[in-house]
């Protein structure tokens, strides 16, 4: 099974924006920086702004733009955004459900999923994007060139 980058997506689109707040840039401006298309630019952002993390603005000038300060948002609130979980969960097949020895194991491994979920929960509230934008050594996209450092 694939595991998702939307939450990847996500993070690299907002860095640029964090790195570039006087500026709008459009959904395909930065599908060229995440080398993916607008179309999935437009899905993940559009989850971002349901969230009250990023605004959009129709039009030629228009485009994505933060509207939360970097500082505010926590890569936790991004990661609860995006509805996904960053745990691989593995469960038995629903035909072993009748077999004790499953049930003990599903039990033991849901409870550890739990606490980890918890830790790491955590540990994305204390990192904000701004703390995220700050450890990066990339240029931000200027004029049709992106640099990855």
């Amino acid at each position: 099974m694939k595991k998702s980058s939307r939450l990847s997506l996500a993070l690299h689109a907002l860095v640029h924006l964090a790195k570039q707040p006087d500026q709008t840039l459009t959904s395909s401006a930065l599908a060229t920086c995440l080398m993916t298309n607008p179309v999935v630019v437009r899905r993940v952002l559009g989850e971002l702004r349901e969230a009250g993390i990023v605004a959009a603005t129709r039009g030629p000038e228009g485009g994505w733009q933060l509207k939360q300060a970097p500082e505010a948002v926590t890569l936790r609130a991004v990661s609860a955004a995006m509805g996904e979980s960053l745990l691989i969960r593995a469960e038995s097949d629903p035909g072993d459900r009748q077999c004790g020895i499953v049930r003990a194991v599903d039990a033991v491994m849901a409870d550890f999923l739990i606490e980890a979920e918890a830790l790491l929960a955590a540990r994305l509230e204390t990192i904000t994007l701004a703390d995220l934008a700050g450890s990066t050594t990339s240029f931000p996209f200027l004029t049709g060139a992106h640099h990855h450092g």
